[in-house]
């Protein structure tokens, strides 16, 4: 069984690893990442440490350099998403001097009432009932994860159905009839 050290005798040890440490780990990490962002894996680096302080080793280097290893990738990795983010925002052209065309409330209405009940139960909750997603699901009993992706299908579902024309029965037979006299050949 492990045994936890004492809380003054815990504190007294990160201290004096942080002090033996810390100048190792600050100069590996300046090494290999921006300067503007080594303070922050660096702490990270010994927030690390001090939550698996059992863990560490007698001779702690190693374990810590490994640990500004991992933080320096992690750190990379999520540099490398967000400047695709930044990339993928740039590229998408919105035409904000444009109003979004106007939707009648028959429209929206007619809309509605053709998506599946569990994704009209889930817009009208955020939007007519103003609660967050994460709320929402508790309604539902759904876990706010696959509301979100159910919230996300059913705006996708409804904004597709808002673009096809909605036309009246009247309107069908009508054009049906166009198109018949179209092939009748005139005599």
């Amino acid at each position: 069984m492990r045994r936890t050290p004492e809380p003054q005798n815990r504190t007294e040890r990160f201290e004096a690893l942080f002090r033996a440490e810390y100048r190792a780990v600050a100069d590996y990490i300046g090494r290999r990442a921006e300067p503007d962002v080594v303070d922050d894996l660096v702490n990270e680096v010994f927030l690390v440490a001090w939550r698996r302080l059992e863990r560490v080793p007698a001779e702690p280097r190693a374990w810590l350099l490994a640990v500004a290893r991992n933080a320096i990738g992690t750190h990379i990795r999520g540099a490398r998403r967000s400047r695709a983010l930044a990339v993928r925002l740039t590229v998408t052209e919105v035409d904000w001097t444009q109003p979004p065309p106007k939707v009648d409330s028959g429209e929206m209405a007619a809309a509605l009432a053709g998506l599946p009940e569990k994704d009209r139960e889930a817009l009208m909750l955020v939007s007519w009932d103003g609660l967050s997603p994460s709320e929402a699901a508790v309604v539902l009993g759904e876990r706010p994860a696959s509301f979100r992706v159910r919230l996300h299908r059913a705006r996708r579902r409804l904004a597709r159905a808002i673009e096809r024309p909605i036309q009246a029965p009247a309107q069908a037979k009508h054009r049906d009839e166009l198109n018949i006299r179209k092939e009748v050949p005139n005599v």
